[in-house]
């Protein structure tokens, strides 16, 4: 794909807060039609900026199936999902608890790459703000739920722009 990968992108200035808007929003639909609309429920498995490749007008296409599973819609009994699947980071809590699978761990994923997306930041490295300096605790859903205010994990590297923010966080 002409521009690579949303990972390659995020910490440049390319992308803007609409073109992510548009992202999360294609992407969402993607999901929707892999847990929703195909004739087997397909799980990805594995949903990260890494995993999302832009085209030459930042058109987001999901790749990298190897970790997917098909299901039958009338048989979601999950007994076929025997390892753990996914990227450290983005994996949904399910897998590691060992509960019921569904499409939630993908819609978990997901979230994440949205808020890496919103903040500019790895789950991989996380931050949260200590006596008004970051620093690392390696779990940037933990950081961003202990953040008051909207421009304390917003991307100073965007720009802010509420409108479209609250898009993002609100869908």
């Amino acid at each position: 794909m002409e521009n690579g990968s949303l990972a390659d992108n995020l910490s440049s200035n390319k992308l803007d807060w609409s073109k992510r808007y548009k992202i999360a929003l294609a992407i969402a639909r993607v999901l929707a039609y892999l847990h929703e609309e195909c004739l087997e429920w397909i799980l990805h498995c594995d949903i990260k900026p890494q995993n999302i490749l832009l085209d030459s007008n930042f058109q987001p296409k999901l790749a990298d199936f190897g970790l997917s599973k098909l299901q039958n819609r009338n048989n979601l009994n999950n007994s076929s999902v025997s390892m753990i699947r996914g990227t450290r980071g983005y994996m949904a809590p399910e897998w590691i608890f060992n509960l019921p699978i569904t499409s939630k761990v993908d819609v978990y994923s997901y979230g994440i790459v949205v808020l890496e997306m919103i903040t500019g930041k790895s789950p991989t490295t996380g931050f949260k703000i200590v006596n008004g300096e970051e620093e690392s605790d390696g779990r940037l859903v933990t950081w961003s739920f202990s953040i008051s205010w909207l421009e304390e994990i917003v991307d100073p590297n965007i720009g802010l722009n509420y409108v479209l923010v609250y898009k993002i966080v609100l869908h």
